[in-house]
């Protein structure tokens, strides 16, 4: 579906907007991939890697909407993936989180609607389920905003969807490199913060291939998650440096001890399909139907039981120490 077709990524050139791009040139043939982000130096970067003739760069912010718009003339598709991330940066720079992850989500969606995209989908997280910090108290805000879009589109042909998943292997700023820096600069011990710590696991190909999916499966409004392993964070601190000792350190400002990604509250509007969960809208829209049993491409779901949670300690798989090392070497691939 994304032959001849134009896409624009934002926060395109970080670990996720460069996979998703490897894996557009790979398999499709679109018309032009536009990646939109503020960093230059990322921008010269990524261009030295991807410089096929579909390829353009727009240096801009989600919080221009102006610049938004500009760089969505004559887009078909649209992924929303800039984002300030960090838990505790968000913290201790509140405004700034919430400037580009909530100010930033509603320029996207205006600019969509301005430009006719036919489609969004917005990355989202697990902290936005329950959520306990800033970051993930913003991504639901975001998440909500994206849903509504939906209903005040009036006559525009734009859909919005949101795609929720947990921690990503191998992501700029994630544990793995952590680690594997401190590993590699000859350190006694890695900091782990909470003995118990769980977290949903995903490599970023299958992040990417899900998204790709669900452009297919959206009817527009719904919240996909996937259903995807939890680890221990001691296990991964212990298969990546077996014989190094391990720190308790605590858990830092706004971090869980477990994630969550459909929460019991939502149950009542949360269907379980094959391979991952939908949760619907809760609001009634007022243009298209609020029946996500089944989804664009005909599969189908069945509702969940009421109070079910899909919880990173709940979970049931979790991966061994041997597993989290196959997914660290998938994560280099």
């Amino acid at each position: 579906m994304f032959n001849n077709k134009n896409i624009l990524i934002t926060g395109g050139t970080g670990s996720f907007g460069k996979k998703y791009t490897k894996t557009l040139l790979a398999k499709y043939k679109p018309n032009k991939i536009i990646i939109y982000s503020r960093d230059e130096l990322k921008q010269f970067e990524m261009q030295q890697d991807f410089n096929q003739p579909c390829m353009r760069y727009f240096i801009g912010d989600v919080r221009d909407k102006e610049r938004l718009t500009q760089a969505m003339n004559g887009v078909d598709f649209v992924i929303h993936a800039a984002a300030l991330k960090q838990v505790p940066a968000a913290e201790y720079n509140p405004m700034e989180c919430i400037k580009t992850n909530i100010k930033g989500a509603e320029n996207v969606i205006a600019a969509a609607l301005a430009q006719d995209v036919e489609k969004v989908i917005a990355l989202s997280t697990d902290k936005a389920a329950n959520p306990i910090n800033l970051y993930g108290a913003t991504k639901l805000v975001s998440d909500k905003l994206f849903v509504a879009a939906n209903n005040i589109s009036g006559g525009h042909k734009t859909t919005f969807s949101v795609v929720r998943y947990g921690n990503v292997v191998g992501s700029r700023g994630s544990v793995v490199p952590f680690f594997q820096k401190l590993i590699d600069d000859g350190a006694k011990e890695l900091p782990v913060t909470h003995e118990e710590m769980t977290r949903f696991w995903i490599t970023l190909q299958d992040g990417v291939d899900f998204v790709l999916k669900n452009f297919e499966r959206m009817l527009g409004g719904e919240i996909f998650i996937p259903k995807i392993p939890s680890m221990r964070v001691i296990d991964l601190a212990k298969a990546m440096a077996p014989n190094l000792a391990i720190n308790i350190i605590g858990i830092r400002p706004g971090e869980k001890l477990h994630e969550i990604m459909c929460p019991a509250d939502d149950s009542y509007h949360t269907f379980e399909y094959d391979d991952h969960f939908v949760i619907a809208p809760s609001i009634q829209f007022s243009s298209r139907s609020n029946d996500f049993t089944v989804n664009a491409i005909q599969e189908k779901g069945k509702q969940v039981e009421a109070g079910f949670e899909y919880n990173s300690k709940n979970n049931h798989e979790f991966l061994s120490q041997d597993e989290l090392l196959k997914f660290n070497m998938l994560a280099e691939l």
